[in-house]
């Protein structure tokens, strides 16, 4: 009796864990919005010159003979996000580029926005730092916890070497971005490692809510890739 009332419990515990899994992904599956279908750009407007899909791939391309003059975004119209994780595949081969969020329009018409930007760039010395574009600029560096108090001002707290976390990142290759944003604590991560992190207290500058943007740079032409972008709601 002992041993059958033992293994009935064991049963029951294991039942009730592959259960609470099985519920915990289907939650999760509910609350997860993928932005990109591997088809077309259903959702998102931009440049149509610049933007375009191939093999199942988001693509924006520059050229040196075509140069653009400013920076322009494909923007993800269909929905704004508040808390999320967003994780997205990236490749980029030249220039500057990145992924805005809690980001709002400034110009409809040549498709610029402000806000934050989970930064990339071909030469590596930008890629996972904490941008703020049209705004209050470099919020952290890389390898950097920034909380920014009330007063604008900032406390930092190196977590990481900046250069060894740039050797985990690999321009010209497939690269993990995921972005972390909750209340006033936003992350970075590429590949697995965190590369950059801010407390925003500033709250007549954070943004709690926003749409989500992949980013053109002006200057050298460049190509940048995106694919598998997704965003869980928190």
């Amino acid at each position: 009796m002992k041993i059958s009332f033992a293994l009935s419990l064991v049963c029951l515990f294991s039942v009730g864990s592959v259960a609470s899994a099985e519920d915990t992904a289907t939650a999760e599956a509910a609350d997860t919005v993928v932005l990109f279908d591997g088809k077309d750009l259903t959702g998102w407007v931009g440049r149509e010159d610049l933007w375009s899909t191939e093999d199942g791939q988001i693509v924006g391309r520059t050229t040196d003979s075509d140069p653009i003059d400013g920076n322009t975004f494909l923007i993800y119209k269909a929905e704004e996000f508040e808390n999320f994780e967003l994780t997205a595949e990236f490749k980029i081969e030249g220039g500057n580029s990145g992924i805005q969020y809690r980001s709002r329009v400034v110009d409809e018409a040549k498709y610029v926005v402000s806000g934050y930007q989970a930064d990339i760039d071909d030469a590596n010395k930008f890629a996972g730092i904490l941008y703020e574009e049209k705004a209050r600029g470099i919020l952290a560096l890389r390898g950097e916890t920034v909380t920014i108090g009330s007063d604008g001002k900032k406390s930092k707290v190196q977590f990481g070497n900046a250069e060894k976390l740039g050797n985990g990142i690999h321009p010209g290759k497939w690269n993990d971005f995921r972005v972390v944003a909750d209340g006033n604590h936003l992350q970075h991560f590429i590949n697995g490692a965190m590369t950059s992190e801010v407390i925003d207290e500033q709250s007549d500058k954070a943004a709690k809510t926003g749409i989500i943007a992949l980013q053109l740079h002006k200057g050298p032409a460049m190509t940048v890739r995106f694919k598998n972008i997704k965003i869980r709601k928190l």
